[in-house]
């Protein structure tokens, strides 16, 4: 109850509509949507015989060219065990063997327990989740410019997160504090995941040790309800981005991260990351079929680990000026590799992570909002399912932005609605409305008007639709100026989800141990 309302009711005064209809705002305001459900159709733009072919490709790749897998004696041997053939650190998959495996154990879909049950996301399926940018050094915002970033901002991108209603996920390494030593850092991140947010969260994977932390964190966090009793299995508290060092390569680093998730039944996104024409061949295409074998090696590999370990098929795929070889984001061919590759993972039967609001502009402005709106479509209308770097994103993603952030929030609101579809209920087809209101007049004031007019159209929270008179009045404040002032007022009305004092007090405690059993290091 608001303080108006208080005190109304202490006054003996009843509520009036106005504070009956601002309190239902504030209601509906305050519901959760734990991810989205689309309700709208794929969209392809490759033939059922194109994806065969480029399936073909890739187990060509996988057969012929191989994968490395780099100073990790066990991995190899895993990938011998399950009918690899290993020379040396290349790793050969006979034609269909990785598919094979992954088919075999690998979930459609999966839930990712939260630490509020209600923030559970489901990945896979039709459904798609929300988070934030990934790994940045530097933050910008209009009042410092661009520095690098510290513990606070990433407090700051949390609770931000936390916030965001179109957002289902509190994220990872939303940006790099780089102010603490590079081998304790993680343990203060995930501890903000956990204490400032109840939303989903992604561990680290810098070094196993650093995943274990994560695991042992989460384990800390959930307690006795970390072990699913149905199963005999933990939950999947935390999922993990497993980047692969394209082309064709895994570093140990990555490995040892993944083997420590897939033990503990944690999920792991086998990422790809390309530079199309740097990375990979410049054709669609190509980028494709490689990006594909990649992907199947791995998660081929996390099936041998532990069948079962939820995996998700991840594709960055990017193109570069051949001018001047600068990554360049929001450009037609990147899309066509998304749709593809989406595609794709339907046909494997596994979840699907791509996409974002990714864009090259160092600042706020009209080219970050095109290429963000260049990518952020398409990665909804192919049905990607875990959607890393849906918010802050600047810079080729060396920035996060504080008001692109927000800016980014708003139009994930929209893609809510965009994948939600047509409403074909009786309310939906208005029929009521047409006929009360008849030829000639508006329907401004009908009952069907009066009924809906609420939740009628996406209202966005940034955008100004006033006359150039009233704009003019209050400032004449452009978007960036106006999201500048949101993320302040945001973070200055901030308050933390509730936890339980015992655990933050065990969590705490763990931290500290890990931190005093070894000197600080930025290595």
């Amino acid at each position: 109850m608001s303080d108006e309302q208080l005190a109304s009711t202490q006054s003996g005064r009843r509520p009036s509509g106005r504070d009956a209809k601002r309190a239902a705002r504030a209601a509906r305001a305050g519901t959760i949507i734990p991810y989205i459900t689309r309700k709208v159709p794929y969209y392809e733009v490759v033939s059922e015989e194109g994806l065969s072919l480029l399936e073909h490709n890739a187990d060509t790749i996988l057969e012929e060219v191989g994968i490395d897998f780099r100073d990790d004696p066990e991995a190899l041997e895993i990938l011998k065990a399950g009918g690899a053939q290993v020379k040396g650190e290349r790793v050969h998959f006979p034609r269909g063997l990785a598919r094979s495996i992954i088919q075999k154990s690998a979930p459609r879909e999966f839930t990712q327990h939260a630490r509020n049950p209600a923030r559970n996301v489901v990945i896979g399926g039709k459904n798609t989740v929300f988070a934030p940018a990934y790994g940045s050094p530097f933050i910008r915002n209009i009042d410092e410019g661009r520095r690098y970033a510290r513990i606070e901002d990433f407090q700051n991108f949390v609770k931000l997160a936390y916030l965001a209603p179109s957002l289902h996920h509190s994220g990872g390494t939303i940006c790099e504090p780089v102010d603490l030593p590079v081998n304790k850092r993680h343990l203060d991140m995930v501890y903000a995941h956990l204490k400032y947010s109840d939303k989903p969260f992604m561990g680290s994977v810098t070094a196993p040790e650093r995943a274990a932390d994560s695991v042992e964190m989460a384990k800390i966090v959930f307690g006795d309800g970390f072990m699913d009793p149905l199963t005999g299995r933990p939950k999947t508290a935390i999922i993990n981005l497993i980047n692969v060092n394209s082309p064709m390569t895994y570093d140990s680093t990555m490995l040892g991260a993944a083997k420590v998730y897939a033990r503990a039944n944690q999920a792991t996104i086998i990422t790809p990351f390309i530079l199309a024409g740097a990375m990979s061949p410049v054709t669609v295409g190509g980028t494709v079929a490689q990006t594909l074998a990649e992907a199947l090696a791995g998660m081929a590999f996390v099936q041998l680990v532990n069948p079962g370990a939820p995996v998700v098929m991840g594709s960055f795929a990017s193109s570069i000026s051949m001018q001047s070889g600068a990554p360049t984001f929001g450009t037609p061919e990147p899309a066509l590799v998304l749709y593809t590759m989406a595609a794709l993972a339907r046909r494997l039967g596994v979840p699907f992570r791509s996409g974002g609001s990714l864009c090259a502009s160092k600042i706020a402005d009209a080219q970050a909002a095109f290429e963000s709106a260049n990518t952020l479509i398409p990665t909804c209308l192919a049905g990607v399912n875990f959607v890393l770097h849906t918010a802050g994103w600047l810079e080729g993603g060396l920035s996060m932005g504080y008001e692109k952030f927000v800016m980014d929030c708003d139009q994930a609101g929209m893609m809510h609605t965009l994948l939600a579809g047509v409403d074909l209920t009786e309310n939906g087809q208005a029929l009521s409305a047409i006929r009360d209101v008849g030829p000639g007049k508006h329907f401004l004031g009908c009952d069907h008007t009066q009924a809906n007019f609420e939740n009628a159209f996406y209202r966005s929270p940034l955008a100004d639709n006033n006359s150039f008179e009233q704009w003019d009045a209050e400032g004449r404040l452009d978007m960036a100026q106006r999201a500048n002032a949101s993320w302040k007022k945001q973070l200055a009305e901030y308050e933390a989800p509730e936890i339980d004092p015992a655990v933050d007090e065990a969590l705490l405690a763990y931290i500290q141990k890990r931190k005093d059993s070894e000197p600080d290091s930025n290595v």
